[in-house]
């Protein structure tokens, strides 16, 4: 009876759903810095704040090799949804403030992605972990994590990955000024042995000024993959900075689908272990989070078991790589999907 009465709740709630993933880094709105609140410079400032945003979905800093972006800019105006001002406090090195006015713009998913395919853009998976981020600074006063002084250094790194569409988390001390992460570990690097906040990636920044010039090393870890760089920089901002797009280019080009990857494909994922209604959401729910799908039907439903029709907008192994990146879902022996924590035969 228990199993009829769960199919019958999932049949009620089989409705298909589209989903594009969740825009938790604000994906489809950019920004760009204005003198004034003009229709002027407002007209500059729309083909900015998109080109913003293409850079966020391909993970490309830069359109060198994509000579038809020029066009497509000219269509920011016919693109834009809404659009707003906001101020912006920047600390500078010297420790005095500047403010900033900036156009904030939310432009239209559908057109946005229509001016993706029509330049040939590689696409950035929406799936983008927070990165734990470590920042530890010896001017000859010691080794010190995130030193106050240097809050401005923070916020240019900040402000670079809010731009490029990758969040950061920012580990805290305790109530007494301690980090939780060991000094000679974040000393030497060994971002292996520095737990991510969510277990998806970790960046040590070490700093140190010699002589006139400062030496950075750079050890990265993210989505199992592994870097370590060093530069060295007159500007300790500037160096960073530098260090923070390299990281980012790095990840993006770790995790993008190639433009000749991308196109429409339909597969079946069966999901067992789906014994309630709330289970049935929460993996409805995921599936439509994926960045690599537009859209989520359901083929059938027994007990405990979902077959989803699954439309995509690239080849069927990023959806695999998906799920297996995710914690969610489990490949099961006959190729299927099974939900984490239940029993093979889905109880």
């Amino acid at each position: 009876m228990r199993s009829i009465l769960l199919v019958t709740l999932l049949l009620f709630s089989l409705t298909p759903a589209v989903g594009l993933g969740v825009e938790a880094t604000g994906l489809y709105t950019g920004e760009a810095t204005v003198e004034n609140k003009s229709s002027q410079e407002r007209s500059r400032a729309l083909p900015l704040a998109l080109e913003q945003v293409l850079g966020k979905l391909s993970g490309l800093r830069q359109f060198d090799d994509y000579p038809g972006l020029e066009s497509v800019l000219d269509q920011a105006s016919s693109a834009v949804l809404s659009y707003y001002y906001r101020n912006v406090e920047k600390t500078l090195a010297d420790g005095s403030q500047s403010d900033e006015l900036r156009l904030v713009a939310r432009f239209s998913d559908p057109q946005v992605e229509e001016f993706a395919r029509s330049l040939a853009l590689p696409l950035w998976q929406t799936e983008r972990p927070a990165l734990d981020m470590w920042l530890v600074i010896d001017d000859g006063a010691g080794r010190r994590i995130m030193p106050l002084e240097y809050a401005y250094v923070r916020d240019g790194l900040q402000g670079i990955a809010d731009a490029r569409g990758l969040p950061l988390w920012w580990p805290k001390p305790d109530d007494e000024g301690q980090y939780r992460a060991d000094m000679q570990l974040l000393w030497g690097g060994y971002t292996e042995d520095i737990t991510a906040g969510d277990g998806s990636g970790v960046m040590i920044i070490a700093a140190r000024r010699e002589g006139l010039e400062w030496g950075v090393r750079i050890n990265l870890s993210y989505g199992g993959q592994n870097w370590a760089w060093r530069m060295n920089g007159l500007d300790l901002q500037a160096a960073l900075d530098q260090g923070m797009q390299e990281a980012i280019d790095r990840i993006a080009a770790a995790n993008t689908i190639a433009a000749s990857d991308m196109g429409t494909w339909t597969q079946e994922v069966t999901v067992s272990g789906i014994t309630n209604p709330d289970t049935y959401a929460r993996v409805l729910a995921y599936l439509q989070s994926l960045g690599v799908v537009s859209k989520v039907a359901v083929d059938s439903a027994l007990p405990s078991r979902v077959t989803f029709r699954v439309t995509l907008n690239a080849m069927p192994r990023y959806l695999q790589e998906a799920i297996a990146s995710g914690q969610l879902l489990v490949v099961t022996e006959d190729g299927g999907y099974r939900v984490a924590g239940t029993d093979p035969d889905g109880l």
